[in-house]
């Protein structure tokens, strides 16, 4: 495995499984940090600020520096301030998502958005969910953080934002843009954010339908590593391919 300039890498499943540190994924992050290699955890979580997760990875006994957690509401958020500066947005989302919208100059209205940003959250609002598609059905651009459609939760499996993001299809005919992986602008935008080059680059992920086809969309060479969603047996039927297949992140030669 040849070594690479700047790394990204997915969070769950690759750094940690639920609650529970994977093997070597700490000593993976104190290597990059002692050698000054820049890097990027990417999660299309989009409810928490970077803070946020980097005080829950630290309970687990994770330190990861919150300046090097970059989530898909970060990313929308650079979105939105790319295509409209200083707009105008009706949220559904958490504090990572708002944040994020506020620190770029966004308003956030019910009146005339420019458009309707749809995030995930603990509990969605009826309420919420039916302006959203009066709003998009008025005019309002629609955009969503990541194309998830369901999430584990301490009870069992929850919607998530895909899943919402459907309903309010249904209900207005006008499809979402999801910003969040497997979209390429996911990866562009985390490549801009550390002012690397795609070709000094590794992405490191568990799932081939979100971290490894948004990496090779991308022009990244990706590192598929089996301790998330994905199993061996199961890497051929992708018409892409990981660039290298690993047991885990504690595998990746630094």
């Amino acid at each position: 495995m040849k070594q690479y300039k700047n790394y990204l890498m997915d969070m769950d499943g690759v750094l940690v499984r639920g609650r529970t540190p994977i093997p070597g994924a700490q000593r993976f992050i104190d290597t990059l940090n002692e050698r000054g290699i820049p890097y990027l955890v990417l999660t299309n979580n989009p409810m928490y600020t970077p803070r946020d997760l980097a005080h829950r990875l630290q309970t687990v006994g994770l330190h990861v520096p919150a300046e090097r957690i970059f989530t898909s509401a970060i990313a929308t958020a650079r979105f939105l301030q790319r295509q409209r500066p200083n707009g105008k947005a009706f949220v559904i989302g958490e504090s990572g998502l708002t944040d994020a919208i506020h620190s770029v100059g966004y308003v956030m209205t019910e009146t005339e958005p420019d458009y309707v940003v749809l995030g995930e959250t603990h509990g969605y609002n009826i309420a919420q969910i039916t302006k959203a598609v009066r709003l998009i059905a008025a005019g309002a651009r629609f955009v969503a953080t990541n194309p998830d459609p369901s999430g584990p939760t301490e009870d069992g499996i929850a919607p998530a934002c895909g899943a919402m993001a459907a309903l309010i299809e249904k209900a207005t005919g006008v499809s979402p843009y999801f910003v969040g992986k497997p979209n390429p602008y996911m990866m562009r935008s985390a490549l801009n954010f550390l002012g690397a080059h795609s070709e000094e680059t590794i992405m490191i992920g568990d799932r081939m339908d979100t971290d490894i086809v948004g990496a090779v969309s991308s022009g990244l060479d990706t590192a598929l590593v089996l301790t998330g969603v994905t199993r061996r047996e199961e890497i051929d039927r992708f018409p892409y391919q990981p660039t290298y297949v690993l047991e885990s992140i504690g595998n990746v030669e630094l």
